[in-house]
């Protein structure tokens, strides 16, 4: 009998914990009106009506909260909980997503989905084995070069102030190395950096390009995929063991789905963006195959840079393997 006790006060205990209502605080640098935001409005919804209303989504978009290493580090102090970042915040739980700042690397949707494949087993386990939870895993397209002057080939590159975010001092450190002029800013800075003068080139999706009018001052794009954009919503561990598990199957579900959802519509969604700022005055600039070898030659020099600094070098090597089996398919 006196040990039956202590057991069942352990489970009251336990169902007391995940009885709870529980607020999920959620970071984005999306503004409101953007189709990522509006992933994260429906997700909520669809949470709430899963679990009766004991989980709840409260989203704070626009990067009120910070950048995306602002979020992280917010989340390991428990000021939020959870965060739909890029590739640039989440690199900062797991090195496996390094694998996305290769420049050029991918060209096709079908390349992304061949190298993420391949590293699905390290890019979610990771990031757990660090304290968070990926719940869904999505691309939100291309990055090209938006400038305010034409860029067609390194050297027009050169010639400009380019974009950083604030705090990636490999980045900085890379391009000041093979004489380019980064400039680390908060992402909430690069309209008014713009404006001023302070920078000129910026390595973008178009369609935070459209959102935030960024054409309407660097309204020139070289049409050149110059990388892939890896996104995910995350939560952190200790937020994610407060639900109970028959919701956490259901909200695990929903936001796979609502993700699938989100990818297969944004992947034709960069085209639309482009034609829209065309038609009010973005100018498109399109290398010639020879300026395109140029550009890929240079990251190709870059490689030993860019192994152990940009990209951690175990996963710069299992790149380069991947990278080979992708070529020979």
């Amino acid at each position: 009998m006196n040990r039956i006790i202590p057991i069942l006060l352990i489970c009251f205990s336990v169902q007391f914990l995940w009885a709870k209502k529980v607020i999920v605080k959620m970071a984005t640098l999306a503004p409101e009106g953007t189709e990522w935001h509006g992933l994260l409005v429906d997700l909520g919804q669809q949470w709430t009506k899963a679990t009766d209303g004991e989980v709840r989504l409260r989203i704070y978009p626009g990067g009120v909260v910070g950048d995306e290493a602002d979020m992280i580090r917010k989340m390991r102090i428990g000021q939020i909980h959870g965060a739909a970042i890029t590739n640039e915040g989440i690199t900062e739980i797991n090195p496996y997503f390094t694998a996305f700042y290769m420049p050029m690397l991918y060209q096709s949707y079908d390349e992304v989905d061949f190298v993420r494949a391949k590293l699905n087993d390290d890019l979610i386990s990771v990031t757990e084995e660090n304290g968070f939870k990926i719940l869904t895993m999505v691309d939100v397209g291309w990055a090209y070069w938006f400038s305010t002057k034409p860029v067609y080939i390194p050297d027009d590159l050169k010639k400009t102030k380019i974009f950083i975010w604030a705090g990636d001092y490999k980045s900085t450190a890379l391009y000041e190395k093979h004489g380019y002029q980064p400039v680390p800013l908060a992402m909430t800075d690069v309209l008014s950096g713009l404006q001023t003068g302070l920078i000129n080139s910026i390595g973008f999706n178009p369609m935070y390009a459209l959102s935030q009018q960024l054409f309407g001052i660097a309204d020139n794009m070289l049409n050149m995929k110059w990388g892939n954009l890896t996104a995910a919503v995350i939560i952190d561990n200790r937020t994610w063991n407060r639900i109970k598990p028959k919701h956490q199957k259901a909200m695990l579900e929903i936001a796979q789905k609502i993700g699938e959802g989100f990818q297969e519509k944004n992947r034709h969604e960069t085209d639309k963006a482009v034609e829209v700022m065309k038609e009010y005055g973005l100018t498109v600039n399109t290398p010639s195959p020879e300026q395109v070898v140029e550009w890929k030659s240079l990251i190709e020099k870059m490689y030993p840079d860019i192994r152990g600094s940009l990209i951690d070098a175990p996963v710069f090597d299992k790149l380069m393997q991947i990278k080979k089996e992708m070529e020979s398919r």
